[in-house]
């Protein structure tokens, strides 16, 4: 701008002080400011619907496609504008990053897609944010763990070359490849269901009778219970033999959450056959009948929503694991205070500290 008022300025002054006459032609025109130019406000037209902003907003990020002279191949002459076609809902956030710096995940849009735009846009998902960063690396993860679920199942259409152990794996992992798999499938279904009700009905009254006490189902029909259990713990002991021989990998299918519900689910029965009828003996296995409850954890293998909730509950872990911390935290305070509340009195029942605690969890669970 300075070059331009130097060209016409010394005659200006000549003219005003009287050394020659104001030239006839106009005088040059000053030039303008390139910089309000480039600020102008621009329309982004997404699948049709309509964004306004300025330039320099966009030219913040020029490693970005909005912020790169690439935008270009995208603007239409016509209506003047730029035109993508792409996800409005999810422009939104990316627009909102150019405006304040921040990224932010939104929690309704799928994972697979967002990262999508951000990748035709051309923004890393680092830069999200602190208060979104946690909730999109978890649905990051899940999304990962049930990609590579469907992977391992589409495997199952027909593989070459495959073995015997191979087949049976697939079939467990899949029962739908074939009609025996199917049966088995739901044969094992069928005894799961039987083992938790009979682990159930057992433990009801059935009744006195005239030279009987009253006394549980279980003791009463003792060889009829005997015989479901016995058959629910032969299917499952097959069933856990047969995976154990075609796991790919022995050691991780025998450290696996799964296959421990297993063998705690037929281990009290084989414990029950070898111990002896001295009641010193076995007094010390008879809380071991308690774990039959885990055969209802077996379900997880024929239910789609109880692994998507175990998916829910692993990938929440640290945060479960931060409440139940702040929980016990505020059990021991509350159990202090309430042991040197009642401290002085005679007639208290909160003896110690420890004793305190069976009151707050009560009232912290119940009371709020």
């Amino acid at each position: 701008m300075a070059t331009g008022v130097a060209a016409w300025l010394p005659f200006a002054r000549a003219a005003a002080i009287g050394w020659m006459p104001v030239a006839n032609c106009p005088m040059p025109v000053a030039p303008r400011d390139n910089r309000k130019r480039q600020d102008e406000l621009i329309i982004l037209n997404v699948s049709g619907r309509r964004f306004q902003t300025w330039r320099t907003t966009l030219d913040r990020y020029p490693d970005t496609l909005l912020g790169s002279s690439e935008k270009d191949f995208f603007y239409n002459e016509e209506s003047k504008e730029y035109f993508f076609d792409r996800d409005p809902d999810a422009f939104r956030s990316i627009l909102n990053f150019y405006r304040t710096g921040k990224l932010h995940y939104p929690r309704h849009e799928c994972i697979s897609a967002y990262d999508d735009e951000l990748m035709f846009f051309g923004i890393i998902p680092e830069l999200i944010g602190d208060c979104c960063y946690e909730e999109y690396k978890d649905r990051k993860r899940e999304n990962l763990e049930r990609l590579q679920d469907d992977q391992e199942e589409n495997k199952d259409q027909k593989l070459p070359n495959m073995n015997f152990r191979q087949t049976i794996w697939r079939a467990f992992e899949n029962p739908h490849t074939s009609t025996m798999a199917l049966v088995f499938y739901y044969v094992t279904g069928f005894f799961i269901a039987m083992s938790v009700i009979t682990n159930v009905v057992e433990t009801v009254p059935c009744g006195a009778t005239a030279n009987e006490k009253d006394m549980p189902c279980g003791e009463r029909y003792t060889v009829a219970f005997f015989c479901m259990d016995t058959a629910c713990v032969m299917i499952f002991t097959v069933e856990y033999l047969m995976r154990l021989f075609a796991a790919p990998s022995r050691y991780r299918f025998m450290r696996s959450v799964m296959s421990i519900i297993d063998v705690m689910a037929i281990l009290p029965y084989y414990i029950g056959l070898v111990m002896t009828n001295n009641e010193d003996v076995s007094g010390a296995f008879v809380t071991l009948r308690v774990f039959r409850v885990f055969r209802i954890f077996k379900f997880s293998r024929h239910s789609q929503g109880l692994r998507i909730l175990g998916y829910t509950l692993k990938s929440c872990a640290s945060e479960l694991g931060f409440l139940l911390f702040s929980l016990t935290m505020a059990i021991i305070i509350f159990a202090t205070v309430m042991f040197y509340a009642e401290k002085g009195s005679s007639s208290s029942k909160f003896t110690s500290i420890p004793a305190s605690f069976w009151y707050t969890i009560v009232t912290m669970t119940t009371l709020g």
